[in-house]
């Protein structure tokens, strides 16, 4: 599976296609190229950048999102293929057919590996982990008594500090977990999207405006990883989203993760994850193939 993540980082560029690659062009002048094939997503993350119809359509058959960041990192909106399995249409209409008590479930078991997850991230980083196990055997169908909530209050100050607050308008470490997140929000829309499911129709995420709920679901799991990567980066003395910390947050993708079947990167459990979805809306499964826990980073 492709997992190259393309940013756009300068101003007035325009992005084309060129037989099987993605070019990149300032002035009438190609300054480089990417194979299509290795594209996990483009992230357009700078003023003044022009996209040609014939790479948009290329990026959309490859089911390798667009994502057109804001202010501070922060995705405003992605492009997403109409078309991206082959029993989309039976999926999807699965998907919305699903019963309220079956997302609830299912809401259950992605928030009780967050949890987990969370605690592996701890335990990573010498933090105190121990309560972790207890609240994730606490999870409850629907989680009605958001023990999410409750594991994000002790989990953020043993991470990273007792004066540490997740603030999405903030600068520092707070801005690399912004970009991390929308890059791990990108591979997971093509995950979504390759099983044949639709992305704005949510478990627990289900705000009218969010096109990419689902999205937003399944990669819960997977947070706390990227939190091990922005964590790592931060002991290193980096604080700063730019040149040099990009390419370390994008490696995330190619990061292991322990699972079911074993040891695999990222992006290939995200594609596990996302089947497994789809089976259980359509009955063939009861339970989602979920990463156990992160991997120790290499130094």
């Amino acid at each position: 599976m492709s997992n190259r993540i393309v940013e756009i980082a300068e101003d007035g560029r325009h992005l084309g296609k060129v037989r099987g690659f993605l070019t990149v062009s300032a002035g009438g002048d190609e300054l480089g190229r990417v194979p299509l094939d290795d594209i996990a997503a483009v992230i357009g993350n700078a003023h003044g950048i022009t996209y040609s119809n014939n790479l948009l359509v290329a990026l959309a058959g490859r089911n390798a999102p667009l994502v057109i960041c804001g202010a501070n990192f922060r995705p405003a909106a992605i492009l997403w293929s109409m078309e991206g399995h082959h029993e989309q249409a039976g999926r999807m209409a699965d998907q919305a057919a699903a019963s309220q008590p079956l997302k609830k479930r299912l809401w259950a078991q992605l928030v009780s590996a967050k949890i987990d997850s969370q605690r592996a991230t701890l335990e990573a980083v010498g933090a105190s982990h121990e309560g972790f196990i207890l609240l994730s055997r606490k999870v409850r169908s629907g989680d009605p008594d958001n023990v999410e909530a409750q594991a994000a209050r002790r989990y953020w100050p043993l991470l990273f500090g007792e004066d540490f607050r997740r603030d999405r308008q903030a600068d520092g470490i707070n801005a690399m977990l912004n970009y991390i997140y929308t890059v791990l929000r990108a591979a997971t829309a093509r995950a979504v999207m390759a099983a044949g499911l639709h992305p704005s129709l949510g478990l627990s995420h289900r705000q009218r405006g969010n096109s990419f709920a689902l999205a937003d679901d399944l990669m819960e799991p997977f947070r706390p990883l990227a939190d091990l990567l922005v964590y790592d980066l931060a002991r290193q003395g980096c604080h700063t989203v730019d040149k040099d910390t990009k390419p370390a947050l994008a490696r995330l993708l190619v990061t292991d993760m322990s699972s079911q079947a074993g040891v695999s990167p990222v992006n290939i459990c995200l594609a596990r994850a996302a089947l497994s979805l789809a089976r259980c809306y359509g009955g063939e499964e009861k339970k989602l193939d979920l990463p156990r826990r992160a991997l120790p980073l290499e130094g």
